[in-house]
């Protein structure tokens, strides 16, 4: 890869990339292809921490590798791969797990949040998933990370591994930075406005990229708003209203400035309708690309065992480093 910055990225194959998944961080990428070294992998190991329908989870990493693609991102620009196909990012995770404390990982607000929601299996990988995070993060020498807030204190916690390493055995890895773009709105749940809209609610909370379009109507035709009859932003008091014109915004490309104004004087009903054939015609074309992308999985296929190459082939120079730095024989 050319010498730029590395931009790392992982998404589990858990489920549909909502429009908040596409909005906030998707249609970001496609922007940065061309500052920066991406590597955007298929959380596959990641989503294990909760029991899987196997033949589910091998039909979901497929169809999120096609609408990476279909959302914008070019295979060629960038390495799109699958996690468990780089047996590295395993390998280095239980190294650092000897340089990862119980205390700093019994703190992670994530675990706690899970664990209540998954407490018929809180698993070791549950409490552990910090670390492989940490070592996807610190195999490709990472500069930038996009995360979310509920993601911060686990890049935090790579910082501290990556730099308690490097002051043990020297500069060896890469302390990564959270990116956050400039201007990225923040898509909340069309039931309930003051969550972040998110895929493991009710399905008529979010709106999926694979949708049918009747769906994506009827869902935002029973979106929250509120009794005020008037279309304005404010977070705060009418935060259905506000999440609407941040979708409009967001996929017309215009400010929100713009949005209020082309609803000036138009009703719920008349926002709602309009906002849906918006999402629709954004939509449409990333499905028929999807779509045809899901009829060659022969080029899917080859494309993953390309991709996992050049990951291994970057992770390993990280690996080897690590391994002659913490003393393992290597053989030559």
């Amino acid at each position: 890869m050319e010498t730029k910055k590395i931009l790392y990225s992982g998404i589990q194959p858990s489920g549909a990339i909502t429009l908040g998944n596409y909005i906030g961080a998707i249609s970001n990428f496609v922007k940065l292809e061309s500052q920066y070294n991406c590597l955007f992998a298929m959380a596959d190991l990641h989503a294990l921490t909760v029991r899987q329908v196997p033949a589910d989870l091998r039909a979901r990493t497929i169809q999120l590798t096609a609408l990476y693609i279909a959302c914008g991102l070019n295979p060629e620009n960038n390495i799109i791969y699958c996690q468990s196909h780089v047996p590295q990012h395993a390998e280095l995770s239980w190294i650092l797990s000897c340089f990862s404390y119980m205390g700093e990982l019994g703190r992670m607000t994530q675990f706690k949040a899970k664990s209540e929601k998954n407490s018929e299996n809180i698993n070791a990988g549950l409490f552990t998933y910090p670390v492989l995070m940490a070592a996807d993060i610190l195999l490709y020498q990472s500069d930038l990370v996009p995360v979310g807030a509920d993601q911060k204190q686990h890049l935090e916690l790579t910082r501290d591994i990556a730099q308690r390493f490097n002051g043990i055995y020297g500069d060896v890895f890469t302390i990564p930075d959270g990116y956050i773009p400039k201007v990225t709105a923040k898509i909340m749940s069309l039931m309930d406005p003051l969550k972040k809209m998110s895929k493991s609610d009710d399905p008529d909370s979010y709106i999926s990229l694979l949708d049918s379009f009747d769906d994506i109507r009827r869902k935002l035709k029973r979106a929250v708003t509120d009794s005020d009859a008037d279309i304005r932003f404010d977070p705060e008091n009418k935060p259905g209203v506000s999440n609407l014109l941040s979708i409009y915004s967001a996929l017309k490309n215009v400010s929100i400035e713009e949005a209020e104004k082309d609803f000036s004087g138009k009703g719920y009903g008349e926002l709602k309708k309009d906002i849906a054939e918006v999402v629709v015609e954004h939509i449409r074309p990333i499905q028929e690309k999807y779509n045809m992308l899901m009829q060659d999985k022969a080029y899917l296929n080859d494309l993953l065992k390309t991709n996992a190459e050049k990951a291994q082939s970057i992770a390993q120079k990280t690996l080897r480093k690590v391994y002659k730095k913490v003393g393992l024989y290597q053989i030559k």
